[in-house]
């Protein structure tokens, strides 16, 4: 179950990335690129912080050819897919709820404590998307948005991943990625969100 919930999140990364690199102009490898690097960046990432090494994605091989079919799929259909943006945008927000849960259980296991584990699974939720905005060229969105709580609603759920995981280990993934999840959707439906300078 939560192996297929992490491709579908993987791949719903995927689409992301190879969406915003349609958006600007780049070519077949460029997209592909893009995809590549938002659905495995940021648990790769992670891995290296935690000492995994190779990453676990890149030892995937059926997940990497996936990723890269799904980018190729977004390369040709692309307005098409563009329109399905809400169903992305659950997409998207499954996969940084798993990841975040995901990021936060490796770090339990490679003994830090509850500032590595939200850290760990923060960078697993949104890392890929770092990369991505890096690459074509524009700030880290998780830097500015407004109104759409995204590293800070993966950073809470890790948290809660930290804190169950002793007392209710079955259920501190699950409730963990649901945290994230609920934060995120209704952050954005609610309009919340971070403080900025006046």
């Amino acid at each position: 179950m939560v192996e297929g919930l992490v491709w579908l999140g993987t791949l719903a990364f995927a689409a992301t990335g190879a969406l915003k690199g349609v958006e600007k102009g780049f070519d077949l490898l460029g997209v592909l690129v893009l995809a590549t690097v938002t659905a495995v960046g940021g648990g790769s990432i992670r891995d290296v912080l935690v000492g995994t090494l190779p990453p676990t994605a890149l030892r995937n091989e059926p997940l990497l050819w996936s990723v890269v079919l799904t980018g190729l799929l977004v390369f040709r259909f692309h307005p098409r897919v563009h329109a399905l943006g809400p169903l992305i945008h659950y997409l998207d927000t499954l996969g940084l709820g798993l990841f975040a849960a995901l990021g936060a259980e490796r770090g339990l296991q490679a003994g830090l404590g509850p500032f590595g584990v939200a850290l760990a699974g923060t960078l697993s939720g949104v890392g890929g998307g770092v990369l991505r905005d890096v690459l074509s060229g524009e700030v880290p969105g998780i830097l500015y948005r407004a109104g759409d709580l995204y590293a800070s609603a993966a950073w809470v759920g890790a948290l809660m991943v930290y804190a169950l995981h002793g007392s209710y280990p079955e259920g501190a993934l699950f409730l963990g990625a649901l945290t994230t999840g609920l934060l995120r959707i209704f952050g954005r439906r609610l309009g919340l969100r971070l403080p900025t300078p006046k």
